[in-house]
């Protein structure tokens, strides 16, 4: 018997299967083939390319059904568009898991789930449509540390919106001292327990300690890098030479543009596109989460951005041999 989708759920498309177990599905809305055929039928002819597709990538704690209105609002201005959760979040997470498990961290999510999810799509849609991911929050800045540092990312172009670093000091010193507290309390909570359990505390959803210490270092010293990762996270991002679209949002506390700031200096040789969101185009109030309720303007600009893009190079500059990545010692600084 085939098992219904729940009410208003995007079609699936595909599923990421890890070594691990761990399944990460994809849904998709696409775009119709173009017409690739002369008017008598007799054969292929020249014609449009095939139509961008986007891959949203959602915050910490949020599931991807979260950006279902949003992804049809892309769809809408003719992308196709596919969604995923994090590992740990929404369909990704195992029922099997016990309290403590998964303790992934960022690693696994940069350098195991991303490039299975881009691999499955690339079986699914083929090399020829671009592919660009975009990202809210920690979705936003894990999607430009896949990009930077995948020995081959095959991804075209990345977006950002309503993400920023989480380094203390990019917030000011009255509210960066009030988060470097929170990640005290944070990182040793995850610790002590074994997970953190944000449902029940307000903050980030339910997450392995892995994924909180990871935060809560980039907290602390303004640096990406992952336990047990033999990359350096900042070294690829300075050498990041995709297009890049950045948007910060009205009234948002969890990333305002101090914090966006930080992060896009960490991509100095990216080709940026910079944006603001304001509730007057949104015409609706907009926070860190709200404008996904309200991104119809927003994504006219994505759609344009994915079309004003040159041609993929034969070998991109981000396709970086690992080694050339290693830490230069334990603390990757």
């Amino acid at each position: 018997m085939t098992q219904q989708e729940p009410v208003g759920e995007l079609p699936l498309l595909t599923t990421a299967e890890l070594p691990d177990g761990t399944r990460l599905p994809v849904r998709a809305l696409c775009s119709p083939e173009p017409e690739r055929f002369l008017p008598s039928g007799s054969g292929p002819a020249p014609g449009p390319p095939p139509a961008p597709v986007v891959l949203i990538l959602p915050a910490m704690g949020v599931p991807a059904r979260f950006y279902r209105r949003f992804a049809r609002q892309l769809h809408d201005e003719g992308l196709t568009v596919l969604t995923v959760d994090l590992r740990g979040q929404g369909e990704a997470t195992s029922s099997a898991a016990g309290r403590g498990a998964p303790g992934h961290g960022y690693r696994a999510i940069v350098e195991e789930d991303l490039p299975a999810v881009v691999a499955a799509i690339r079986d699914e849609l083929g090399t020829e449509p671009p592919l660009f991911l975009l990202g809210h929050s920690l979705g936003g800045q894990l999607g430009l540390v896949y990009a930077a540092s995948a020995r081959r990312p095959d991804v075209d172009g990345v977006a950002v919106v309503a993400t920023g670093s989480v380094w203390f000091r990019a917030f000011g010193p009255l509210r960066g001292a009030g988060l470097l507290l929170v990640q005290l309390l944070i990182g040793g909570t995850a610790t002590v327990l074994g997970r953190w359990p944000g449902t029940r505390l307000g903050f980030g959803g339910n997450q392995p300690k892995g994924v909180m210490r990871d935060w809560a270092r980039q907290v602390r010293t303004g640096r990406y890098s992952a336990t047990g990762s033999a990359l350096d996270y900042e070294a690829a991002l300075a050498t990041l030479t995709l297009p890049v679209l950045a948007v910060s949002v009205d009234d948002d506390t969890y990333a305002p543009a101090s914090s966006l700031d930080h992060l896009l200096g960490k991509v100095p040789e990216a080709r940026l596109t910079r944006r603001h969101y304001t509730a007057q185009e949104a015409d609706a109030p907009l926070d860190h989460f709200a404008w996904a309720r309200a991104g119809a303007p927003l994504a006219k600009w994505v759609a344009a951005w994915t079309s004003d893009k040159p041609p993929r190079p034969l070998a991109l500059a981000t396709h970086h041999d690992h080694g050339d990545l290693r830490r230069l010692d334990g603390r990757g600084r």
